[in-house]
């Protein structure tokens, strides 16, 4: 088994393995965000440092979760980090607790960017078309803000349409969608990912990649599965996230991750579990060392 080891070199933490910065929530139960984050990179060969927006009883899919905000204390930690010097080969963000914390991923952003960097904002804001009961207008208006920062940016069609101010319809058609995905390009964005797309003229579900500087679409299909866990949109960007960091071109990087999404609902569905604790992930997490049998990508 390969050893990593940590050196510190002119004032600087630095890693031999690749490093990313999470920011996302911590939920005490339930499978979601930095639960989700953490062991699904490290599957990958990836070291996480967490930045926590926020410390949950549960995550917010359960009702009247206790909510511990964490803005000043991500601001201590970052002025920390920075005072001793690490470094990130990317940074990722998720679920965020404010329109407040949105400056401190943006300020962070701009602090600890660096070429050959990635920088991944997974902008959770909603779904099934309408917002998250703790988002507002004003955490939309932010969020596309941050977006603009980012170099991979990966809502699902609700999100998509809330960043470009259109009504969310499940109807809408794969022209238009596209359409969207360019105009959030526009705005700075090499990647743009877009999840739960339906395929109209088979009844199935899709994820769609925009490589804007290629200018080329990429489609994943899958099969839809009659249920719904929390934390999935989680699983699907950090393995997007963590195979591109391992060398992956970005269509086989989509299609890794949706497989092994589905994989891990599969496995899941067949048990009668309380389905707000998210998938089995633990029972699925090992597939992720094994070389892919086959891609399903096609291009658009």
């Amino acid at each position: 088994m390969r050893s990593f080891r940590t050196v510190r070199m002119e004032g600087s933490v630095q890693n031999t393995t690749q490093r990313v910065a999470a920011i996302h929530g911590l939920a005490g139960f339930g499978r979601a965000s930095l639960t989700i984050v953490i062991p699904t990179l490290s599957s990958l060969g990836i070291q996480v440092c967490p930045l926590p927006t926020a410390i949950l009883s549960t995550h917010t899919g359960f009702t009247g979760p206790s909510f511990l905000d964490l803005t000043d204390e991500m601001e201590r930690i970052v002025a920390h980090w920075k005072s001793v010097g690490v470094t990130f080969n990317a940074i990722y963000s998720g679920f965020l607790g404010s329109p407040k914390q949105i400056g401190v991923v943006s300020r962070f952003i701009s602090d600890f960017r660096s070429d050959r960097q990635l920088v991944v904002v997974d902008p959770v804001l909603a779904d099934d078309g309408k917002l998250y009961r703790t988002m507002g207008q004003e955490m939309v208006e932010g969020m596309r803000t941050l977006v603009a920062k980012a170099d991979l940016v990966t809502p699902n069609l609700t999100e998509l349409a809330f960043l470009v101010g259109e009504p969310y319809s499940e109807t809408t058609a794969l022209e238009e969608i596209k359409r969207w995905m360019r105009r959030l390009a526009d705005n700075g964005p090499k990647y743009i990912v877009v999840t739960s797309v339906p395929v109209h003229e088979t009844g199935q579900s899709s994820v769609i990649g925009l490589d804007a500087q290629g200018n080329r679409f990429w489609r994943v299909k899958n099969e839809r599965i009659p249920v719904h866990y929390p934390g999935t949109g989680d699983t699907f960007t950090s393995v997007l996230l963590g195979s591109m960091m391992r060398g992956e071109s970005f269509p086989a990087a989509l299609d890794r991750a949706v497989q092994f999404v589905s994989l891990a609902i599969r496995w899941s569905f067949g048990f009668d579990h309380e389905r707000r604790e998210g998938v089995a992930l633990e029972s699925v997490l090992h597939t992720l060392r094994q070389d892919a049998l086959s891609y399903t990508y096609e291009s658009l």
